[in-house]
């Protein structure tokens, strides 16, 4: 039998894993690493899903523990991977408005700002119901602070990965409050937009005119012309 206070641990030492790569995400230069910091986010929420349905039950959370695991863990971060290394791009120096040590700040007051905000609809609850609280506020912070990536950086893999991880946070909210099946759905839909916008916004950039388009493609080696 299942204990539930030492699944309730688990998940919270998942949470810390999940804000740990959050500022990550947001603060490093390097884009060597954020690939596998993504896919080290996404697997956490995988973790969480199967913890969950440990404690719930439901078949739909192995549904999603999967679909995440393939989508997230291994496929994206794979195919990403492989631009990258077409493209040669290391690092991402430049940032708009926010420095890594203000954008950080800046995370850590919205994530308190969300908990004062959803502070009351949890109050006098049981652990269980808190630990689904601390969830919800968890899910709206990734979400917030993925969007910060988004806005407030330069190169379009880092914007990307902002973007997936403000997916992530949609995830991790609808673990612990919405309906499952929309998650679900939801989600394979985001993926697969996900992947075809990967093949041309990482391969030619977000500042190519249509008559750049192809000239980029050489230059990365993505298209070659037939021989006659």
């Amino acid at each position: 039998m299942t204990d539930p206070a030492l699944v309730e641990g688990l998940i919270r030492v998942l949470f810390v894993i999940i804000i740990i790569t959050a500022a990550y995400i947001i603060s490093t230069r390097n884009l060597l690493s954020l690939v596998s910091v993504y896919a080290i986010q996404s697997l956490a929420l995988v973790f969480i899903a199967l913890l969950i349905y440990l404690l719930e039950g439901g078949p739909v959370l192995i549904a999603i523990a999967a679909i995440t695991f393939a989508s997230k863990v291994l496929i994206i971060p794979y195919f990403i991977a492989t631009i990258q290394e077409k493209i040669r791009i290391k690092r991402d120096i430049r940032f708009h408005f926010l420095s890594p040590t203000t954008s950080l700040v800046l995370s850590m007051a919205l994530m308190l700002l969300v908990y004062i905000a959803l502070a009351n609809v949890m109050e006098g609850t049981a652990v269980r119901e808190r630990l689904f609280f601390f969830g919800a506020v968890l899910g709206i912070s990734l979400m917030l602070m993925g969007m910060m990536v988004t806005f407030s950086r330069k190169r379009a893999l880092t914007k990307v990965l902002g973007f997936l991880s403000m997916e992530n946070g949609v995830l991790l909210f609808g673990l612990f409050i919405t309906e499952l099946p929309f998650i679900i759905e939801f989600l394979i839909v985001i993926d697969l937009i996900i992947l075809v916008l990967l093949t041309t916004i990482l391969t030619v950039g977000l500042d190519s005119t249509l008559e750049d388009y192809h000239k980029r493609l050489h230059r990365f080696h993505l298209w070659e012309d037939e021989i006659s």
